[in-house]
């Protein structure tokens, strides 16, 4: 690799730190190229990514950078999974993991914060952005719901009334 694609590497590597909602770091040693695939395959399907890079590279990607401890996890043969959603990277390889004893989970980085492995468990098991979103919703239409209902409510009350009386009527 010569030095004009070195950095382009680093800056797209700076792109991804900057950019993405979380950043995991695994320790992929043992894997398969079947197994790795089937990772990428996962991670698209969340629309995260799956990426090797030479720790040295990213570590330099890292200088300067809101989330440069992740050069601290970078030793050894990693693998750094990010996405924009900030629990779909960490959901998916967080479930590989328990799938695959040969992946392990270093730690990570959410936007500026750091995250050890049980933070990145523990961003995994938040929900997603979108039944956040699903929650709130309801929870801002159930008062609608209840007030349209006791607004309804006294309309049919009286219309109840009425056919009784006019039951009582007919009958006498």
């Amino acid at each position: 690799m010569d030095r004009a694609q070195k950095e382009k590497v680093v800056d797209e590597l700076g792109q991804i730190f900057e950019s993405s909602g979380v950043v995991v770091v695994a320790r992929y040693e043992g894997m398969t190229v079947s197994e790795m695939q089937d990772l990428r395959a996962q991670m698209r399907d969340v629309d995260g990514s799956v990426r090797v890079a030479k720790n040295r590279l990213a570590k330099i990607a890292l200088e300067g950078k809101s989330n440069a401890s992740l050069g601290d996890l970078l030793t050894g043969m990693t693998v750094l999974a990010y996405s924009e959603d900030p629990t779909a990277a960490a959901r998916v390889i967080n479930k590989y993991a328990k799938d695959n004893k040969k992946l392990e989970i270093l730690g990570g980085a959410m936007g500026e914060t750091a995250l050890d492995a049980a933070g990145v468990k523990a961003v995994a098991d938040m929900p997603s952005r979108e039944e956040l979103i699903a929650s709130i919703a309801g929870c801002i239409g159930a008062p609608a719901s209840n007030i349209a209902g006791a607004i309804g409510a006294p309309a049919s009350n009286v219309a109840s009334i009425l056919s009784t009386i006019e039951e009582r009527a007919e009958a006498a």
